[in-house]
């Protein structure tokens, strides 16, 4: 048995000096790529401005709560980031690379164990039967990790947890737009629905009249027909309108993971929904803006690190395993005096011949950070088509809006003008049912450019980072 004394003044500095070797690190130096898009968006030629008053703050600092101000459209979205199973399931993976990489930083530490071994054994037929019993405390084999090696995958296993959190805020930004998306829909199918209940009551009218000047033999059998076809094109777009109003609700269930509540706060029409325009700031904020920008990062940075731990795989690999308690032949004296012993296992590995296997492990790990490299740039790209994309919409969606109402409006003189022309009989039944269609048209195109107007500020706000801020406490609740 060795002699402790003898032996840990000269272990202890060598194991402290091959520890403090450790700061080798084979991994290349990060940096951050240069974003690959323009310094500024483009700009719509010869777009006014629409006149909604406009944000005072960037998108990514505005909450939720405070963006959309329709109390109904907010408790559906408090209900989907409490219940929809997307948004569940994101957070469960933040809670497994959170676990991945407490295990791989466990590596950096020794594992310390209470083990109690028997052994028996002999070297011949007639050779007698030694025991060796002990009881105590063993270090399993632990790396000394000289070139870095556990640090790199450890730096990987962090920067993938982190990568793992900014998708699950860019999961809830997608989910809060959806949920926002989808109301704004149902409000407006809402609106088609009334309008196209109320064309169908109008038309109805006309038909009923047509009906009589027919057996009065007043207007012909054409009138008719025109009047029977005006008014089953109304009920064909009826039942288109209810189907979607349906669905509309049935996609909220989705989103909301749970069956609409009776009792939401009344919310407001589409008509009276407005939301403000936002300032669109610097490509460049972006990157501290966008969720699945930042989680593209962590997951080049981890691809960077694991470049490092194959890289370590050319050099030589050190673990310590030791062990001190008792030690005793015989089991009855385990635990008497005098029985202290330990062992020290020092084992260093040197790989010589893998056939080009470590070689290929670090070609493998530099081609994986040339791919991060590319999905970094590409989620930039994407990002800015997307804000320039939206921005153009707010430079234009309010013009369109305006223009169309106007349409709407002279429509409706139109129809009132053709209707008196004919019952005054200084106007053709075709053109009262051209006036007729035309109106119903042009509402319709009406709701539908403020619902592509408001959805398009809902896009804007989510592609600029908005809907992950909480909003801060006010003076009261900071007080408590």
């Amino acid at each position: 048995m060795f002699n402790p004394k003898r032996l840990t003044p000269r272990v202890v500095p060598l194991v402290l000096a091959l520890a403090m070797a450790g700061c080798v690190n084979l991994a290349p130096k990060y940096e951050r790529p240069a974003a690959p898009v323009a310094g500024g968006f483009p700009t719509v030629e010869g777009s006014v401005s629409s006149g909604n008053p406009v944000a005072s703050q960037a998108p990514a600092n505005i909450a939720w709560q405070s963006f959309f101000g329709d109390a109904r459209l907010q408790q559906l979205i408090t209900l989907a980031l409490a219940n929809n199973r997307d948004l569940r399931v994101s957070i469960l993976n933040i809670e497994q690379a959170r676990a991945a990489y407490q295990i791989q930083r466990a590596e950096r530490f020794p594992t310390i164990n209470a083990a109690v071994t028997g052994q028996r054994q002999t070297t011949g037929r007639d050779q007698p039967i030694s025991s060796l019993y002990q009881a105590g405390l063993q270090v399993s084999q632990f790396e000394l990790d000289l070139f870095g090696r556990v640090r790199n995958l450890t730096e990987t296993a962090l920067a993938q947890y982190l990568a793992t959190e900014e998708t699950r805020k860019a999961a809830q930004i997608s989910l809060i737009a959806s949920v926002a998306n989808g109301y704004l829909t149902f409000l407006a199918d809402d609106e088609l629905l009334a309008l196209t209940q109320q064309t169908l009551k109008t038309r109805e009218e006309s038909l009923r009249l047509s009906q009589l000047r027919f057996e009065n033999g007043v207007s012909s059998k054409l009138d008719l027909d025109q009047a029977i076809s005006l008014v089953e094109q109304a009920r064909t777009t009826l039942a288109q309108a209810q189907r979607l109003r349906a669905q509309d609700l049935n996609l909220l269930t989705l989103l909301i993971g749970q069956p609409i509540p009776d009792n939401l706060p009344p919310g407001l029409t589409l008509a009276k929904t407005n939301l403000p325009d936002l300032p669109a700031g610097l490509p460049s904020d972006l990157l501290a803006n966008r969720p699945d920008i930042r989680s593209a990062e962590q997951q080049l940075i981890a691809a960077n690190a694991n470049i490092g731990a194959a890289r370590a795989n050319y050099f030589p690999r050190i673990a310590l395993t030791g062990s001190a308690g008792s030690a005793s032949t015989e089991l009855s004296g385990l635990f008497k005096g005098g029985t202290f012993g330990w062992t020290f296992a020092p084992q260093a590995i040197l790989p010589l011949f893998d056939f080009g296997a470590r070689r290929a492990g670090v070609e493998t790990a530099q081609a994986g950070r040339d791919i991060a490299v590319a999905q970094y740039e590409r989620s930039i790209q994407t990002a800015f088509r997307e804000v320039s994309d939206a921005l153009a919409g707010q430079a234009t969606y309010s013009e369109q809006l305006r223009a169309q109402q106007a349409v709407a409006q002279a429509e409706a003189d139109r129809f009132n003008l053709s209707d008196l022309r004919y019952r005054s009989g200084t106007a053709s039944y075709l053109d009262l049912l051209d006036a007729q269609h035309s109106l119903f048209t042009a509402q319709q195109q009406a709701i539908e450019a403020n619902l592509a107007r408001l959805q398009n500020q809902v896009t804007l706000y989510r592609v600029l980072g908005g809907g992950w801020s909480e909003p801060a406490p006010n003076a009261n609740t900071a007080a408590r």
